[in-house]
This record gives structure tokens, C-alpha cells and sequence, in this order.
């Protein structure tokens, strides 16, 4: 047991080189002369340590569903007009998860079941249908969305709200955001250290769906709109509105990049945008084909301008005007870089946390690590001597290991993790104790120093890895069902747990077994 063989004692001490290069990053700045492909890993502040701002969202699904239908209503229209059947009233049904119409002829059932079982897709995922054609005798027809499918359209709607919104904060320059969905409907977005937390709101809160439609020139000021038409309001003047086609001509899904820049002639900001090929065929067609006619640009329901159409616009790109800032239409150019969000989000609940109060939890923190430890060290040195310095040596290894293994995940530190370090010094001890308290017994027992050391350690490993592989089973059960705060200190336990069996096992009984080599005492000094 106390025997360690020069490899076993390089890797050793390998490992605790490794944790203390770590962990260097977080008592040093990057030293300029570091080539910039060398990472320098740190553990990062969370929210309640650094400040920030807290969001909780939930996703609008009502309007996934709403667009879903509206979809749904174009695709139905369009097998019906290349079947050649009559029909009248055809509208959605957002209470019911319904498309509705009626058959002009009731004898045409068949073929409208035909040409509307052209629209039924199966997901891969065992999801089942994504709509169910009813048709009854009388000629009524109803394509409903399934439960099924609308529970795994939901969930597909979260997870792209979550990677949207990662790609645009990302995009804002902050730092180590954390985004987890909660529930079947929400979304928790921490924001450690931000600036402007109104501008990062705005970012995270626009749907920024952008649409290309044409305007309806012959309609009347003030009357209500055709049908197939839809009256927008004008962005930078809400009281002026427009009559625009509700065909989407070319819709911003079909967007490839966006980058804010100058006009060369104005001097004024300006978007400058690219679509794929998919989307550069399509405004190639629709500008050809209406050339002299205004084409609207719209952006979340308002329409941002409405130039005419001077000439066909055959190479995908073009530019959005406006009064912007450089700061707006950076911002706008990120939105629609990122790309719309699947349905809206609205903030359920917000938190800001000032830097004084990270500040003062900061402080509070390290004064309650710097006691406890100290209190450690004292006790292990007051009741078991010079192995209560070996026990105490380890300690302050096993929190470089821990520090440098949470580096190099890049775990966030929060209160509730300051709390899971401070938890480990005591556990971490809990193993010296029983080594020393089962050689204590043996040398009541009467053994010899070196049978004494092999029995307590021989006799104390069992109790050791038992209790520690049930508390970190423990804690992994509350990282993997937590909430965010929860799973940080799961975090600092669970890397606590795994520095502590190594410090305390294998480090404590290898500086013992130097001791004893070089020393060969007649008695040990417990």
C-alpha cells in the first residue's frame, strides 16, 4: 500500500503540475509574449458574483401555431386550384388547430382526399402526421393539427428561439451567457457583466422576420383592404400606412448575410444584405416582373420603405435606408444575420444585479473560504500532528486541482458553487480523518509503524470510496434535475469529490510513504 514505483510518482506529481498550470490563469493576466493558439482557460463569474442582468422568457406559441395554420391555408389553396375543385370558405380555426372549407360539389370528395393527402408529411422521430384530412359526407373538410405533432413542434420551436438567441447574443460582444430552456415553454437567459442590458432586451426580444411584399397601388386611402391585401403601418411613422400583398414574395429566411455600412453618397448607415441562390431567383423574378411598382421591405409587421422598383435586381443583394444610428443598424444587421425567431418571446421575469452587489458577494465568499480553511487546517494540525500537516498540504492541492479542472471545463463560479468549495474543504478532510483514526487503532493495537500505516489505509479505503461515490451520485442527480443555481453547485461537489479521492488517497499516502522511507521512525505522530 505505501509502496509507489517512480512512474506511479511521476504521474502523481504530473497531475498536480497540470492543476497548478491551470489554475494560473486565474491569478495572472495572459502574458503578451503567449502565442494566441495557447488557450488561456479561467473559470467565469456568474451572474450573482459579476452582475448582469436575469431574463425568463416563454415563447409565444399560440402564434407558431397561427403561422402554422396560415401556412397550411396557402398549401391547401394551391392543391385545390391544380386539382381543378370548387370550394368556399376556406379559413383556419386557431381554437380547434383547424384549416376549414366547404366542397362546391359533394361528389368530389375522393379527389379532394387525393389531392389534400399530398400535404401529409411524417417527421422522423416517430412524431406521427403532421395534419389529419377529414372529409365528411356533406363536402365539409377539415385538416387538423395533431397533438403529437403540435407537442413536437412546440419543443422545435424552443430549441430554435434557444439557438437563435445564442447566436445573437453571441453576435453582441457578451461574454459567457448562459441560455437553458426550462419547462416545455420557457427560456432562462443569464447575462453576466453586461452594459447596456436595454440594448441586449431589445436584441433578444425582436422576432426580426423580414418579408419582401409588393404594394397594392390601386387601392382607396381609408377603405379596408382587398381581399389577398393587408394594411401595414410605415416603421419611422406609425400613423402612415401602407396596403401591401399578404403573398410574401420573398421571405428573409432566404437571407445570407447582412453587414451594416455607410452609403457612399449619403454618408447615412445602411444595411447591406445577400440572399442564397434560392432567394436571389426568386427577387430576380419578382422585380423583372414589376418594374416601376413599390416593393415593400417589412420587418416584424412594419414596413421599414417602399422604393419602386427602377430596374430588375438580378444579383441578390441590395440595401436597406433609413434614419439609423451606427449602433441601430449594427444591431439590425445582427437580427437578421441571426435570423427570425420561430414566434415571439415575452419576458415573464427580469432581475438586474448591480457589480456592488457582485462585488460584496465576491468578498463575502472569499472571507467564508478563507475561514473555513483555515479552520480545517487548524483542527487536522491540533488533533493529528504532522499527519494533520500531510492532510493539510493535500487541501491546498486539492483546491489548485479542483480551481484548475473548473478552468479548463470553463465552469461558470456562482454563490451556490462558492458554497460547494467551501463544502469540499470539509469533506475533503473527512478521508484524512478516518486514515488517521484507523492508524491511530492500530497502534493502540500494538502493530508495527509500517503495519500500522498499511492497515489504516488498507482498512479506511473502503469507507472512503463508498461514502464518496454516493455523494457524488447524489449530485449528479442534481445537476442532471436542477435548476441553473442548483446544477452549479452539483458542478463544484462532483469536481470536489474527484480532487478530494485523488488528494486524499493517493497524494496523502504517497507523502507518507517518503516520510516514512526517509525517517524510519520507532513510533508514529499520531
Amino acid at each position: 500500500m505505501l509502496y509507489f514505483t517512480r512512474a506511479k510518482t511521476l504521474g502523481i506529481l504530473l497531475i498536480c503540475a497540470l492543476g497548478l498550470l491551470l489554475s494560473l490563469p486565474n491569478l495572472a493576466p495572459r502574458p503578451n509574449f503567449l502565442p494566441s493558439a495557447i488557450p488561456w482557460p479561467q473559470v467565469h463569474l456568474g451572474l450573482d458574483l459579476k452582475g448582469g442582468s436575469y431574463l425568463l422568457l416563454q415563447i409565444d406559441f399560440d402564434a407558431v401555431v397561427q403561422q402554422d395554420l396560415n401556412t397550411l391555408v396557402d398549401e391547401t389553396r394551391q392543391q385545390m386550384h391544380g386539382a381543378g375543385l370548387g370550394y368556399i370558405g376556406l379559413h383556419a380555426d386557431p381554437a380547434h388547430h383547424q384549416v376549414v372549407l366547404h366542397l362546391l360539389n359533394a361528389g368530389d370528395t375522393g379527389a379532394a382526399q387525393a389531392a389534400l393527402s399530398k400535404l401529409i408529411t411524417y417527421g422522423t422521430n416517430n412524431s406521427g402526421p403532421n395534419i389529419a384530412v377529414n372529409i365528411a359526407p356533406d363536402g365539409s373538410v377539415t385538416l387538423t393539427l395533431p397533438q403529437q405533432a403540435l407537442a413536437v413542434r412546440k419543443s422545435q420551436a424552443l430549441d430554435q428561439s434557444i439557438t437563435i438567441i445564442q447566436r445573437r447574443i453571441d453576435g453582441s460582444g457578451v461574454l459567457n451567457p448562459q441560455i437553458a430552456r426550462q419547462g416545455s415553454d420557457q427560456i432562462v437567459v443569464q447575462l453576466p457583466g453586461i452594459s447596456d442590458p436595454d440594448r441586449i432586451r431589445t436584441l433578444i426580444g425582436t422576432t426580426a422576420h423580414m418579408t419582401f411584399q409588393l404594394v397594392e397601388t390601386n387601392a382607396v386611402p381609408g377603405a379596408p383592404a382587398p381581399l389577398g391585401d393587408e394594411i401595414l403601418p410605415m416603421q419611422d411613422n406609425p400613423g402612415e400606412q401602407m396596403v401591401v400583398f399578404s403573398n410574401v414574395s420573398v421571405d428573409g429566411a432566404d437571407l445570407e448575410n447582412a453587414q451594416a455600412g455607410t452609403d457612399p453618397q449619403s454618408g447615412q448607415w445602411v444595411i447591406n444584405f445577400t440572399l442564397n441562390s434560392l432567394g436571389a431567383r426568386e427577387f430576380s423574378d419578382v422585380t423583372t416582373a414589376n418594374v416601376g411598382k413599390p416593393f415593400a421591405i417589412i420587418l416584424d409587421g412594419k414596413i421599414i420603405m417602399a422604393p419602386n422598383i427602377r430596374e430588375p435586381i438580378t444579383g441578390g443583394s441590395g440595401q436597406i435606408t433609413g434614419n439609423y444610428t451606427a449602433q441601430q443598424a449594427t444591431d439590425l444587421a445582427l437580427l437578421l444575420r441571426a435570423g427570425a425567431l420561430p414566434a415571439p418571446l415575452n419576458i415573464v421575469e427580469e432581475q438586474s444585479v448591480g457589480p456592488e452587489l457582485g462585488a460584496d458577494a465576491i468578498k463575502a465568499g472569499a472571507l467564508s473560504l478563507v475561514a473555513g480553511f483555515i479552520l480545517v487546517m487548524i483542527f487536522m494540525a491540533t488533533f493529528y500532528g504532522l499527519f494533520g500537516w500531510f492532510a493539510n498540504l493535500a487541501l491546498v492541492t486539492n483546491l489548485v486541482i479542483m480551481l484548475g479542472a473548473l478552468s479548463f471545463m470553463g465552469a461558470t463560479l456562482t454563490l451556490p458553487g462558492m458554497a460547494g468549495i467551501l463544502l469540499t474543504l470539509g469533506m475533503a478532510v473527512d478521508a484524512n480523518v478516518l486514515i488517521n483514526e484507523r492508524v491511530r487503532e492500530e497502534v493502540k493495537a500494538g502493530r508495527k509503524p509500517l503495519a500500522a500505516l498499511e492497515a489504516g489505509y488498507k482498512r479506511a479505503y473502503g469507507t472512503i470510496i463508498d461514502s464518496n461515490v454516493t455523494t457524488l451520485l447524489a449530485h449528479v442527480t442534481l445537476f442532471i434535475f436542477g435548476s441553473p443555481p442548483v446544477r452549479g453547485f452539483a458542478v463544484t461537489i462532483c469536481v470536489g469529490i474527484l480532487t478530494t479521492l485523488f488528494t486524499a488517497t493517493v497524494l496523502v499516502r504517497l507523502i507518507t510513504s517518503r516520510w516514512y522511507t526517509s525517517r524510519r521512525p520507532a513510533a508514529l505522530p499520531v
